[in-house]
């Protein structure tokens, strides 16, 4: 009838036209007022039931008993002096912002602060923010933050998804970012020649050369183009500030560089989960307007879903890396504790083995596949990822985007994924 037709119309625009933008706040997603269950909640509820007891120190506050709650490394400390985050009062290129994650958990720590800040990736949520007073409690409760951080953690530059910037700036002496010369995203992408700007780098890395370890006094300083003296492959920070204050003293390049790629998949699989929840909502109300039966699936829903799945997978292999031409190497345990972590399979081999002399990783395949936030995806956008994931692997997708793959690479790649990664869809086994 000509009113089923109208209103199948008006459906239609719901799910593919400008209102197809995720409102999180809305049925399915329902961000503000659901309840998380994370790292961070969890780690409540054993402190809530006494089991875990956080510690608190003159100097750090509760970070170091957070971050062994938490089971996020020391070595994993980047500090970042640019004036963009919650406590920006406290940041400056004399007192950086320290940052610590694991594959799941970010925590940020500032001198003399009033909190921690911590965020999660989460399995439904995308990312789920928290912080900790560091005032010194009998029962420590970490509070949940939603409007105060989604306003730039779900901005546009996240296509309003909650999740993680990381910003190359430049900083003035105080580190207050320069709006001339604007700012670039940092991640495995980046050319190498513009990360990091606002952040301290320690490592060497020969003739390549990056934005960090300084700041800029105008526009002219940062017009010539030219490389400060005494910025590049640092691997002493106590120039720069007293680094007695922090729990390391570095800022390690290949943390760096582990964090820019985790950063962009982590805020790919929350972009899949959430369009994903918002898609197949509305085809549910759809279905119950049009009274079709409650399993149909429209094309635009199947493309919604593809879309963000797509680009997921072209994070997970790496698509558009920027080439290294020079060999990487850090200044703290960071790498060498990361890549034991593993899995690894009979030969040895594992997705966390670095490569950095021509790329990050040896195998361009990402270890947050081995992650909760991603096996936990809705099943229709995990299985179209695994899918094509497969199909890039055994030569039967041959996108451009997944060029830089060599033969052996996704031979090694398969290998690896078939004998690390539990539950694989039996397709995965065919030999």
């Amino acid at each position: 009838t000509t009113s089923r037709l109208v209103l199948a119309a008006a459906a239609a625009t719901l799910l593919v036209g400008p209102a197809a933008a995720t409102d999180i706040n809305q049925p399915p997603i329902n961000y503000e007022t659901a309840t998380p269950d994370d790292a961070v909640t969890r780690l409540q509820k054993d402190i809530a039931a006494g089991r875990v007891k956080l510690a608190h120190t003159d100097d750090h506050g509760y970070l170091r008993s957070v971050l062994k709650g938490l089971a996020v490394p020391e070595s994993s400390q980047v500090l970042v002096f640019s004036r963009t985050s919650l406590q920006r009062s406290r940041i400056g290129p004399r007192t950086p912002r320290a940052v610590y994650f694991n594959d799941d958990v970010y925590v940020g720590f500032c001198l003399r602060g009033d909190v921690l800040e911590e965020s999660v990736a989460h399995p439904q949520l995308g990312t789920s923010f928290y912080t900790l007073d560091q005032e010194p409690a009998e029962r420590p409760r970490f509070e949940r933050n939603t409007e105060r951080c989604l306003i730039c953690h779900a901005s546009s530059a996240n296509r309003g998804v909650p999740g993680h910037l990381l910003r190359s700036v430049h900083p003035d002496r105080t580190g207050e970012p320069m709006l001339g010369p604007g700012s670039h995203r940092t991640d495995d992408t980046s050319p190498f020649a513009q990360r990091w700007g606002g952040w301290y780098v320690t490592g060497r890395h020969g003739a390549l050369e990056h934005l960090g370890n300084r700041t800029y006094r105008g526009r002219q300083d940062y017009d010539e183009e030219r490389v400060e003296p005494g910025s590049q492959n640092v691997t002493d920070l106590r120039p720069f500030f007293t680094t007695g204050l922090y729990p390391t003293a570095h800022s390690d390049v290949v943390a760096l560089m582990v964090l820019g790629h985790q950063a962009a998949v982590h805020n790919r699989i929350a972009r899949a989960t959430l369009e994903t929840r918002a898609a197949l909502h509305y085809q549910d109300e759809l279905n119950r307007a049009l009274k079709e039966p409650p399993g149909t699936r429209y094309d635009s829903v199947k493309g919604r879903i593809a879309s963000a799945g797509d680009d997921l997978v072209k994070a997970l292999f790496f698509s558009g890396e920027a080439k290294l031409t020079d060999r990487v190497e850090g200044t703290t345990t960071f790498a060498r504790d990361f890549a034991a972590r593993g899995p690894f399979d009979a030969e040895g081999r594992s997705l966390r083995e670095f490569d950095l002399r021509t790329r990050l990783f040896r195998y361009p395949c990402s270890y947050l596949v081995y992650t909760e936030s991603f096996d936990r995806m809705p099943d229709a956008v995990r299985d179209h990822v695994l899918r094509k994931m497969y199909d890039v692997l055994t030569g039967a997708n041959t996108d451009r985007a997944f060029a830089h793959l060599t033969s052996a690479d996704r031979a090694a790649i398969l290998d690896i994924l078939r004998a690390t990664k539990p539950n694989l869809p039996a397709y995965w086994r065919d030999r």
